[in-house]
Formats: structure tokens, C-alpha cells, sequence
């Protein structure tokens, strides 16, 4: 045997290769009978020192003692050992040897000692241990792509992992199926990734690649691809070495993760159950499910308290979502739009309502069961122990059942969705109720009016932030007068509505006094001023089907009040932190916002209120408002007025018309805030409708007054009232003559009733009562209470008007 072909037995390679190791020759005694120039430079000794000595003789102990030759251990029983060998220059090397034996003669070379230093010998050996590792061991693929990109080498992991295929030769887009990058910034295919490698020198890192390996060919595996590229000692390239792990289990889980807590950040963003429903299906499509269909119970969808524990109904409604593959069910349309779904008794969604837990439906089947061609998942939408409803998940692209990670993200999804989905009800049934409040606050139809035409409009909002306190109101007052309000309760929920409410009623109540608008707003108040049973800052807690829901403070109240007068053309208003009203010049057609003094928000107290009186000709156009028409969160309050004022610079187009066109110009998106509109043209009456007498405080004056009155009535065509009127007259004239000083008016106006005022200096005003037997007096007023429609008093700066009315006659057929 060789020592060459020795040496490739005993696995000598690298450092202790024969071809480039130290070498000594010795006999069967240790002498040593051969010395190479190798050996002459590893430990110093020239070959005529040498040759002739035992090898003992060169080897030493740690201690630096000499060591019998001996005592080596023969060649038999070893490859490699580590000697500390004697330098000639006096130090100690430690050798790696290699004992190879060469023949059994006597006298003859018996062995062959290889030497190399040890510390290089130890590292070539790391570096095989570490490649035979790579090559067999690691999880971690290898292969080696020529500049070609062909497959030149693999390791077992990679040669595994692919199955039992050559796949020597083929490009890096060969070996699997249905391959897709998913890393973004990166080419489309592995192969021009690699090129690109190849041509910059620059390696690519954790690239994502998802495919189907030939060993399972039915499921998608997720790879993370790092690619470098190969030279020689020379620079020359060689080709590419691609490095891959499967990383489908952990690339899963960190989807899943990701989508959970997409949820988390995109379900539920408003209180509305359509929106909710369309924000889960986005989240889950297409990463998830190719389809998913929200379907809620109907009584959900109403805002009412779903019944504890599962549900037996199969009648669903559609709220979002489209057709989830072939779904037992037989639709009808609502009102709205939506479509009511019939689950059949057997349907997966039947089945999970009535057992509370998801279903799912496979693709294959059996025994001529109908199945649908793609798996489907069911899940039930529960909250607090309560069934809401059904979510379906389908793929379409995929063959596979949902796995059991897929069905706790399902469980995770819906379970967030249910959470969002039953706070929205609960929002809706309380939004509902205090709309219902507030629109039952405000008035359904307002009274016909001689002294103004009237349109309005109110929105209220559409945004989570519930109902608001925005009102408004047209009152009758005497004298053919009318109150014209506008408010709004900063706030919203419930308590808004109920404090508007309250407001609205006391603004009636005190108009019907004919207080001047300052004087209301001073009464209103000191009436929201008072403080009532609550302590300052505690919130409400409304109860509503057995819920405690906290409802929002309403904090202050703006209002505008005006008084119109269709007979003198005069309007007064004031203001208690409220905007401006919109006055329309009829004749040139220019709007201004008049300089009302600005008072506080009522609510405040403390500070006076100021009327300001304005002279309106016939036919001007006052636009009320509140604040959420001409402004909002992302709409400038100055452009909102600029706005309207375009909007009624056309005053004279219908009323109703220039409502909805102030309506759609101003808000043309959802309603963040209620806004109400009012919007009011003005008439006046004519000179043949009023009659006025002025009279000296003389009882003679009566009989005149009843003279004349009785006079007049007949000519308006009225003479079923002449006998009343003069007794009314009489009656008021003889009061104010007894009880008043100065001078005495009489004014008679004919409008929808007969209408008698008498004005006087005093400020007492009279009191209806029962005359007793023997009384001379007290029966007049009494009298004219029972005989008229209605009366009352109203003061003036001057004193107080006693009025009454009389209801017109009926026209002659």
C-alpha cells in the first residue's frame, strides 16, 4: 500500500495530508530513517541531525521532560495525536501526528510519521466538522446556483424538504409551485432576484417567498430566502448560495397576530352596526377569507336587548357582505334596503345559533350529502352571554378546511366584532329613544300665521355624537303678534333632548305673559339658574331595559327670542349667546347679519339681557338658525355665513325652496351637530284690518267708544259680533277709566279672530272673579271671559293692554 492511498484510508487530509505534511520515516525500532524538508521547518533539525535517533528523543512531556520513544503509542491504535515535540531553537511546538504504518519487515521503514502544527490542524478540522454539518445536519436549506443559476449542490435539509427529485440543473423557480414573492421592493421571480445578486455583489436578506413544495403539494409553505454570492481567491464570481428556512408555522402566527390587531385598531371606530360589520369583513378579506357575511338577528338591529344563550330563529338580516358561496337561504327585502335571510333548519348559521359554537362546513363529502365546492366557517356573534348574530368565512381560493389556529383567530375576530357590534345596539337603542325625546319636544306642525310665512328644517346629527338640544318655535301672541325661537342645549345625549324640552316649555309659558324678549331671557335665566336636586357635577344615570347608561351634562343654553308686529312692522329680539340672525331686505334684495347686543348663555346668571327693535318692511325675509348649520369641525363658521347669505340673496323664491337649497348647500355631507332652520317672510295688515280711538278718561267716553266700535264691526261684515263687542268694549273702557289715569286707546283688529285692546297708564292688571249676590260690581269681566274666544293682559313701557278675542263667524255657504 501507498502511503498516498494509506493516507486516503485513514481520512488523512488537509494538514497531515502526506502530500504536504512534515514526514519522518522510521524503522520497527523508532529510529528515525527518514527526514523531510517539511519536517526540517516545522521543528528546526536538519536531516543529518536527525537521522540515526530515536523520535523519543525530539518528544517531550507538558513539563518539557523527555518521553521514551517507546512510550508512543503504535501506529495500530491511533490516526491523529498531539505531541509536544523540542524545537532545535529550545522551545516546544505541539505537533499534530498521524502514525501510518508501511510494512512489517525487520530492519526495514515500518512506519511513516506525519506532523503539522496543531493549531492548524484544529482549525481545519472545525471547519470540516462545521461543513459536514451544513451539508447533513442543519435545518437550515443550502444550494448553490452557477452563474447560470442552475442548481449545482444541496444539502441534505434542502434535498429533504424537496423530496427525492434531482433537482440539479434546474433554475430557483423550478422546485416549487404556484411561487409568489411576498416581500415587497423585490423583482417578481427568484430568478431575477438572484441576477440582481449576481450582478451587484450586494446579498439579500430574510427575502419572504411562498410556494408549494413537490412533498406537499396541496399546502402553501412560506420561506425565508437570504441569497449571496460565491467567488474564487481570484474574484472571479463561481455563482450564487441560497440559504432557506421554513418559516410557514411562524410567518402564520404572525399573521394571524397582525390581524388581530388590525382588528383591535379598525373594528369598531364608530357607533354604527353597518359600519362595524363592513370594517370586520375588510380586516379578514382577502387574508383571512375570500368572503365574509355579517348576519344579525333583527331585534339586534332594532337597538333591543337580545335574549340571554342561544337563539332558535333562522330569520337573519344581511347587514353586510356578499354571496358566501352556496348558502341555504332564501332572501326578502326590507324597508331598508336590507335583505332578511331564511336559514334552512340544517344550514351551518342555523346550527350555530342554536348551539352557541362555530360550525364548519368542508368541501368534500359523502353518502350524497350537498356540500358547498369550498370549505365555509361559521362562527357565532355572542356578546354577554347573548346571540347577536352570525359571521361566514369562506375561501374560495383555497381547498383546505379552516386549521385549528384559524378557527381560535375566528373565535378572536368575531368575539372583538360581537363586543363593537353590541355597544353599537346599545347606542342605537339609546339614540333612538332620545331622538324620539327630541323630536316629540319639538313642534310637529307649526300654527298657520296672518303676520308671517313660515319653513323650516331641522337635521339632527348622523355622528356618534348622539342627539343634540337644537329647537325651535313659533308662537301666537296677542294682538296678532308672534314669538319667533331659535335655541340650541350645548351638549348631547338624552339630557340634552330632556333639558331642551324643559327649556322649550318654559320659553312658551313665558311668552304666552307678552314679556319683551329681554325680560323672557331674564326669566329663562334665572329658571335654568336655579339649582336643583343634584349635586354640582354629578352625571344622570339614565335606566333603560335594566342598563345603567351614563348620559352626557348639558352645559348652557343659547337662544334667540324675537317679537314680530304685523301691525306696526316692528320686530324685537335679544340674544343669549346665540348667532346672529339672517335679515333679507325685500326690495334690494342685500342680507345683514344685524348687531344684536350679545348677551350670555343662559344658564350663567348675573348679566342683563338688551332688546334690539328693528323696522322690517313687508315681505322681509329673517332666516334663525343654529350654529351647527353654518359650522361644524371642519367647516369655518364665516364661510357658512357667506353661504347662506348666497343662498337667500334669491328671497323671493317659495320658502320651501330655499330651505332645502340652504340645507343642501351647507350641509352636503353626514350632520355632525343638530342644525334647525327657520325661516320666516313678513305681512303686514292693512289699514281697512285696524281701527285705533284715543279717549279721554271720562265715563261719557263709553258710550262713544261702544258707538263707534259697534259701528265699524258692522262694516267689516260682522254683525253677529257688534252686540258682544260692545259689551266687551264697555266693559274694558269702564275698567280703565275707573282703575287708570291718562290717556285710554281703544284698537279693534280684524284678522283670523276679532280682536279688542284697550291701553292705559296703570300696571295693575284686572283679575277675573265670582261676584257675590249682593255685589254692585265684578260681573263685567266675567261677562267677557264667558262670552269671548280668550283675554288677557300684556304691559308696555307706558302701562298694560287688556285684551280679548272673538271668534269670526263661519262664511255663508
Amino acid at each position: 500500500m501507498s502511503a498516498v492511498t494509506a493516507a486516503e484510508d485513514a481520512d488523512l487530509r488537509g494538514p497531515l495530508d502526506v502530500t504536504r505534511a512534515a514526514t519522518a520515516v522510521l524503522d520497527g525500532d523508532g529510529t528515525v530513517v527518514g527526514w523531510s524538508p517539511t519536517a526540517q521547518e516545522l521543528l528546526g533539525y536538519p536531516a543529518q541531525e536527525v537521522l540515526g535517533s530515536p523520535i523519543g528523543a525530539f518528544v517531550v512531556d507538558r513539563g518539557g521532560e523527555r518521553q521514551a520513544a517507546a512510550d508512543l503509542p503504535a501506529a495500530a491504535h491511533f490516526r491523529r495525536w498531539v505531541l509536544h515535540m523540542r524545537h532545535r531553537d529550545g522551545r516546544v511546538v505541539r505537533v499534530a501526528t498521524a502514525m501510518l504504518s508501511l510494512s512489517h519487515a525487520g530492519g526495514e521503514p515500518a512506519r511513516l510519521l506525519a506532523m503539522a502544527a496543531a493549531e492548524e490542524t484544529e482549525q481545519w478540522e472545525a471547519l470540516q466538522a462545521m461543513l459536514r454539518g451544513l451539508a447533513t445536519q442543519s435545518p437550515v436549506g443550502l444550494a448553490i446556483y452557477d452563474t447560470d443559476l442552475r442548481v449545482v449542490w444541496t444539502n441534505f435539509a434542502l434535498f429533504q424538504e424537496m423530496g427525492t427529485a434531482q433537482y440539479v440543473g434546474m433554475g430557483p423557480d423550478d422546485m416549487v409551485t404556484n411561487g409568489e414573492i411576498l416581500s415587497p421592493s423585490f423583482p417578481e421571480t427568484l430568478e431575477e432576484t438572484m441576477r440582481q445578486v449576481l450582478v451587484t455583489g450586494e446579498p439579500v436578506i430574510e427575502l419572504h417567498y411562498r410556494g408549494r413544495p413537490p412533498v406537499d403539494p396541496e399546502r402553501d409553505h412560506v420561506w425565508s430566502c437570504s441569497y449571496y454570492r460565491l467567488q474564487d481567491v481570484g474574484g472571479a464570481t463561481l455563482g450564487v448560495c441560497e440559504e432557506t428556512v421554513d418559516i410557514t408555522d411562524r410567518y402564520l402566527a404572525q399573521q394571524r397576530l397582525d390581524l388581530l390587531v388590525r382588528a383591535g385598531r379598525c373594528v369598531g371606530t364608530t357607533l354604527d352596526m353597518t359600519r362595524t360589520a363592513q370594517e370586520l369583513c375588510e380586516v379578514s378579506v382577502p387574508h383571512f377569507a375570500d368572503a365574509v357575511t355579517v348576519d344579525l338577528l333583527e331585534a339586534v338591529l332594532e337597538g333591543d336587548q337580545p335574549t340571554p344563550g342561544t337563539v332558535t330563529a333562522r330569520r337573519l338580516v344581511r347587514v353586510w357582505g356578499g354571496p358566501d358561496g352556496e348558502a341555504p337561504a332564501q332572501g326578502e327585502a326590507r324597508t331598508d334596503g336590507r335583505e332578511r335571510i331564511d336559514y334552512l333548519p340544517d344550514s351551518p348559521q342555523a346550527r350555530s345559533l342554536s348551539s352557541g359554537r362555530a360550525v364548519q362546513e368542508r368541501p368534500a363529502g359523502g353518502d350524497g350529502v350537498q356540500l358547498p365546492p369550498h370549505p365555509r366557517l361559521v362562527v357565532p356573534l355572542r356578546a354577554e352571554g347573548a346571540t347577536l348574530g352570525v359571521v361566514t368565512f369562506a375561501w374560495e381560493r383555497h381547498p383546505d378546511p379552516f386549521d385549528a389556529g384559524e378557527l381560535a383567530v375566528a373565535d378572536e375576530l368575531v368575539a372583538r366584532a360581537a363586543v363593537c357590534l353590541d355597544n353599537a345596539r346599545r347606542f342605537t337603542r339609546e339614540h333612538t329613544a332620545a331622538l324620539m325625546l327630541q323630536r316629540s319636544l319639538l313642534p310637529q306642525n307649526l300654527p298657520r300665521q296672518s303676520a308671517v310665512e313660515l319653513a323650516y328644517r331641522y337635521l339632527p346629527a348622523d355622528s356618534g355624537a348622539g342627539v343634540g338640544g337644537d329647537w325651535f318655535d313659533v308662537i301666537t301672541l296677542s294682538g296678532t303678534r308672534v314669538g319667533l325661537v331659535v335655541g340650541d342645549v350645548v351638549g348631547h345625549g338624552l339630557r340634552a333632548a330632556a333639558t331642551m324640552g324643559r327649556v322649550r316649555t318654559s320659553v312658551r309659558v313665558l311668552a304666552r305673559l307678552d314679556l319683551a324678549p329681554d325680560e323672557l331671557l331674564a326669566r329663562l335665566d334665572d329658571l335654568i339658574e336655579q339649582p336643583g336636586e343634584q349635586p354640582a357635577g354629578e352625571r344622570t344615570v339614565v335606566r333603560a331595559g335594566g342598563d345603567e347608561v351614563p348620559d352626557d351634562e348639558a352645559v348652557g343654553v343659547t337662544c334667540l327670542y324675537a317679537v314680530y308686529d304685523p301691525v306696526s312692522g316692528l320686530c324685537c329680539m335679544a340674544r343669549a349667546g346665540h348667532p346672529l340672525p339672517a335679515v333679507v331686505d325685500p326690495a334690494t334684495g342685500s342680507v345683514s347679519f344685524p348687531d344684536l347686543p350679545a348677551g350670555p348663555p343662559l344658564g350663567l346668571g348675573g348679566l342683563p339681557f338688551e332688546s334690539a327693535e328693528l323696522k322690517l318692511p313687508e315681505g322681509s325675509l329673517i332666516a334663525l338658525f343654529t350654529d351647527g348649520l353654518v359650522q361644524g369641525r371642519d367647516r369655518d363658521p364665516d364661510t357658512g355665513l357667506s353661504g347662506l347669505s348666497d343662498v337667500l340673496a334669491g328671497h323671493r323664491r317659495p320658502l320651501d325652496e330655499l330651505s332645502d337649497q340652504a340645507v343642501a348647500r351647507l350641509l352636503p355631507g353626514p350632520v355632525e351637530d343638530d342644525a334647525a332652520l327657520l325661516l320666516v317672510r313678513t305681512r303686514m295688515l292693512d289699514g281697512h284690518q285696524v281701527a285705533e280711538w284715543e279717549l279721554a278718561a271720562d265715563p261719557e267716553e263709553v258710550g262713544r267708544a261702544r258707538t263707534e266700535a259697534a259701528e265699524l264691526v258692522g262694516e267689516w261684515g260682522l254683525d253677529e259680533l257688534v252686540f258682544t263687542t260692545e259689551l266687551v268694549v264697555s266693559e274694558l273702557v269702564t275698567n280703565a277709566i275707573r282703575y287708570a289715569s291718562g290717556p285710554i286707546h281703544l284698537r279693534l283688529i280684524r284678522d283670523e279672530t276679532l280682536i279688542c285692546e284697550v291701553s292705559d297708564t296703570g300696571h295693575t292688571s284686572p283679575h277675573l272673579r265670582r261676584a257675590a249676590g249682593d255685589d254692585e260690581g265684578g260681573r263685567g269681566l266675567f261677562l267677557v271671559a264667558q262670552l269671548t274666544q280668550q283675554w288677557g293682559t300684556r304691559y308696555t313701557p307706558s302701562g298694560k293692554t287688556i285684551w280679548a278675542e272673538q271668534a269670526l263667524p263661519p262664511p255663508a255657504a
